[in-house]
């Protein structure tokens, strides 16, 4: 067999992909998604951007302080403030990663920074030698490399590899190169880089023109030693190279690439399924690899070939990527031990605290239901990875409605634990009049950006899924959208307990946080 070198799979889920719009996180929900990242073997975790708020700063430092199985990251400006910051939530780190950054492209130079090629190189440099003098692991990203002139590129990474830098990044922060450029750049770095081997080299592609997969694999044929990539693909903008497209694509074609990870691929759709829930941004059904479409054959050509022959229309076994052959499981009569098992096969790993909750409206549920599939018990568990301090906990509705009249709601909450309740006659639908109840209730007034409703399963007695992204119109708040989520085999419960999800994050609060690209 030939002999490969490994790629490090460096994983910004929780900070690049984070800037998706929407898709912001609470502490118990990165810790998870942290936690699902070791378990699917990443390298690199990068962890979040500590100066750009409070809670970016106590996400970093609670991941440091719980993950020792990869490198936890954090990123800064090329500032003494940001390096500071950044070490300060770093330092319980079994692993800790500086990541500086700075622009070097002439359009950034010029209207952004306004500086000329030595000032960028003086303080890229001096940049990387503070971040040094906190820690051995200090990567360097040339922000905008797509558009900076190679000439000018290359005196930029060798001066920082000089200062210390042992990873040099080369991101595509807008999307803007091709495969056969990103790999002369890569190969050009390694040729004309005197001292180029004394840094991994990696790449951040985002997907403006959909080809960041394209382009991470362009640079590691050309000697590229890590990527960096997100879960699901999401981030700013476009989003950025999907982790799970560019590892399986190295797996499948390691004829061609003759390269390794660290990746277990089994866990992929698990942790597919974790993060879109978390962020409320689902996968689309045709999304590479962990799409509900990816590994399914509808032509009757395909079908007779699958019988015959799986290789014949699958590159890929579904197995290797975590999907499961079968799906109906539990029911009413199943233990604590099988719900346990079930969970942790589907990615999620609780305490027995956590475990005995889920157990529980598990049992609620399958009074409910007949038949418990692996998305019912998804939804369950999920529900212990998303939870806010709640000031408003849904408690029941009571609801007549006919066509043509408004509805008549009488809503139950508990706020911070006293029960209380409120009964309006007004909106176009049983829906609306919900809202409408739990906005006179909280006395938070909003404005709805998005509301989808899905099923978790199959059949009529299926859980609906209903996601809302409200933005609050209240003084104070800014309009920063704030999501929720509700799951239940009523879909107006369901509505209720998202709307509700959603003005508690409301009443929470926000921190302002910097948004690098």
């Amino acid at each position: 067999m030939t002999s490969a070198r490994t790629i490090r799979i460096f994983d910004t889920t929780l900070r690049d992909g984070e800037q998706s719009p929407g898709a912001s996180m609470n502490l118990t929900e990165k810790l998870e998604i942290a936690q699902a990242l070791v378990r699917l073997g990443v390298d690199v975790i990068e962890a979040g951007f500590p100066i750009a708020s409070p809670g970016d700063f106590a996400s970093v430092s609670d991941i440091a302080k719980t993950v020792s199985a990869a490198t936890v990251c954090g990123l800064a400006r090329c500032n003494d403030a940001d390096i500071d910051r950044a070490w300060e939530a770093l330092k319980p780190a079994a692993q800790p990663r500086i990541h500086v950054f700075l622009a070097t492209s002439s359009i950034h130079r010029e209207f952004k920074l306004r500086m000329n090629e030595d000032e960028v190189i003086a303080r890229a440099v001096a940049g990387v030698r503070r971040a040094r003098t906190y820690c051995g692991d200090v990567e360097f990203s040339p922000e905008d490399s797509a558009r900076t002139e190679i000439d000018f590129l290359c005196r930029v990474v060798e001066a920082v590899i000089d200062a210390g830098a042992t990873t040099v990044n080369i991101p595509d922060t807008v999307g803007y190169a091709t495969p056969s450029q990103m790999h002369y750049v890569i190969k050009s770095l390694r040729e004309r880089v005197p001292n180029i081997d004394r840094a991994v080299i990696s790449v951040h592609c985002h997907d403006d023109l959909g080809l960041a997969v394209a382009n991470s694999l362009a640079a590691v044929e050309a000697g590229a030693g890590q990527v960096e990539c997100t879960i699901n693909g999401i981030g700013e903008r476009a989003g950025n190279c999907s982790l799970e497209e560019v590892v399986m694509a190295l797996k499948t074609r390691r004829d061609h690439y003759h390269v390794d990870t660290r990746v277990v691929t089994q866990r992929l759709v698990p942790t597919s399924r974790l993060v879109a829930n978390i962020t409320g941004i689902q996968v689309p059904r045709n999304k590479a690899i962990v799409g509900r479409n990816a590994f399914a054959h509808e032509a009757g050509i395909h079908q007779d070939g699958m019988l015959k022959e799986r290789r014949t229309y699958e590159i890929m076994r579904p197995e290797d990527v975590g999907l499961e052959r079968t799906d109906l499981v539990l029911g009413k009569h199943s233990g604590r031990a099988a719900l346990a098992d079930r969970a942790l096969a589907l990615g999620y790993q609780l305490t027995p605290e956590q475990l005995q909750t889920v157990f529980e409206r598990f049992k609620v549920l399958a009074d409910r239901k007949k038949e418990i599939y692996d998305g019912d018990i998804a939804a369950l568990c999920e529900q212990q990875f998303s939870a806010l301090p709640e000031q408003f906990t849904f408690e029941g509705y009571t609801l007549t409605s006919a066509s043509g009249s408004p509805p008549t709601v009488e809503l139950r909450v508990l706020q911070n634990g006293e029960p209380r309740s409120v009964s309006v006659t007004a909106g176009d639908g049983p829906i609306d009049g919900i809202f409408l109840a739990i906005e006179k209730l909280t006395g938070i007034q909003t404005a709805c950006r998005d509301f989808r409703v899905q099923a978790v399963t199959v059949g009529k007695d299926a859980q609906a899924e209903v996601t809302v992204e409200l933005a609050a119109t209240t003084p104070g708040d800014g309009g920063q959208v704030h999501r929720g989520r509700g799951v239940s085999t009523d879909s107006l419960e369901a509505s209720a307990k998202a709307f509700l999800g959603a003005i508690n994050r409301v009443a929470l609060g926000s921190q302002p946080r910097i948004h690098p690209q």
